[in-house]
């Protein structure tokens, strides 16, 4: 008979911005499934673990060795009707860990609208027709770019003499039309003209930089990790939020909304896409089109407070050790489950399925008619309609994404 509950094994991505070897804790994770062949080389980057059924970076089944995507069509009663009338036999989301020493691609997901244009023009480089908002939780000191500054911040900025020359004649005063110009222009830069106007700004007083005195280190940083002509420097410390996140904080990043990681451990989820427009913090061969990427921005958030995402205790966790992340998609909710020493949770069935990973510690998960022992790495994935049951001697950590 086949089973409801199925642990996975995963596969780990090497991009370049990944952390190397056993520093990587996307790695760490791959490497602990039971029987894996996933060895960690230290002279390796790695990025993502990617759990799911998206073709790409697909998981599998431990015991049977076949795709999650292929039992699931074999087994479409355990994704639950409602998932199943509106996403078919498959996954509806995507949850990876990632592990980054430098930042990501500057980029922006296309919404649903673009996306399907962009996928029938080109499917190779864009493998689908659906739009990837995402959210992102940490698991260790998180730092980003997410959205845009407030207006009046970066009206302030724009102020300095270096920058002037990129605001459009007649914008006195800012809005977010002025934003779409400013960022085309930085964009378009001629790489001398980026070096040059970051070494004007390198220059300046700090005090020249009002509340914003984070300016000119940042973008020394990022001049070290992508060279000075990287036209995705400017934009991101010039008119992006930049946030720093404890473990358990949380962001959301919609749909064209622009975004770039910078560094830390995380677990992700996004609705099942990998569409992605890229124009900075990468090689200009890999840039995208300027008029697009540019066209497909949204200005939203338009604050810091405005990109976090609190979480709030889940009615699901019977004993109250379990947290709720709820991002305003109807794609997935997040669950994260913490656990002290000696401490236990009941997890109440959802109506649809779901994908979890142990992220720290070990203990024991019980389902109807079984007993898993669980530890750090471990991947499964739960059908819907079934409870679970968690309890640690030592401590445990659960992060399962879900949809119903």
């Amino acid at each position: 008979m086949a089973e409801s509950v199925v642990q996975l094994k995963c596969m780990c991505k090497h991009d370049p911005w990944g952390k190397k070897g056993q520093d990587s804790l996307a790695a760490r994770l791959a490497a602990k499934t039971p029987g894996t062949d996933f060895k960690i080389d230290n002279n390796q980057f790695y990025s993502e673990m990617w759990m799911g059924t998206y073709p790409t970076v697909p998981s599998f089944v431990l015991s049977t060795g076949e795709s999650l995507q292929d039992y699931l069509k074999k087994h479409p009663e355990f994704i639950g009707k409602s998932v199943l009338d509106r996403a078919g036999p498959d996954i509806p989301f995507l949850p990876k860990i990632l592990s980054m020493t430098k930042a990501l691609p500057l980029q922006v997901h296309p919404d649903r609208k673009l996306a399907e244009q962009l996928h029938q023009r080109d499917p190779k480089k864009f493998g689908d027709p659906n739009h990837k908002p995402e959210i992102a939780v940490a698991l260790s000191k998180f730092e980003l770019f997410a959205g845009w500054k407030p207006l009046n911040d970066i009206q302030s900025i724009f102020g300095l003499k270096p920058l002037q020359r990129f605001i459009p004649s007649g914008h006195t005063h800012f809005n977010d039309e002025t934003l779409r110009r400013i960022s085309k222009s930085l964009l378009e830069a001629p790489e001398n003209v980026v070096a040059e106007t970051t070494d004007q700004l390198s220059r300046l007083p700090e005090s020249a930089f009002g509340q914003q005195l984070y300016i000119p280190g940042l973008l020394d940083r990022l001049r070290k990790q992508y060279t000075e002509f990287d036209n995705g420097n400017l934009i991101a410390v010039l008119m992006m939020n930049f946030l720093t996140l404890g473990p358990g904080d949380a962001v959301f990043i919609p749909a064209d909304g622009i975004h770039a990681y910078l560094s830390g451990d995380i677990v992700e989820c996004m609705a099942r896409s990998d569409n992605v427009l890229n124009t900075g913090f990468c090689p200009r061969a890999e840039r995208d089109s300027v008029d697009l990427f540019t066209q497909a921005l949204t200005f939203v958030p338009h604050d810091p407070q405005e990109a976090i995402l609190p979480s709030q205790k889940s009615d699901k966790g019977m004993n109250g050790k379990t947290r709720e992340y709820a991002p305003p998609i109807s794609e997935f909710n997040m669950l994260a489950t913490c656990l002290n020493a000696g401490e236990s949770e009941t997890v109440k069935s959802i109506l649809g399925p779901s994908i979890m990973i142990v992220t720290k510690g070990s203990g024991k998960m019980r389902v109807p008619n079984k007993t898993f022992d669980i530890q750090e790495g471990y991947v499964y994935f739960v059908g819907q309609g079934v409870p679970l049951e968690f309890e640690t001697e030592s401590g445990l950590g659960v992060y399962r994404a879900y949809a119903e």
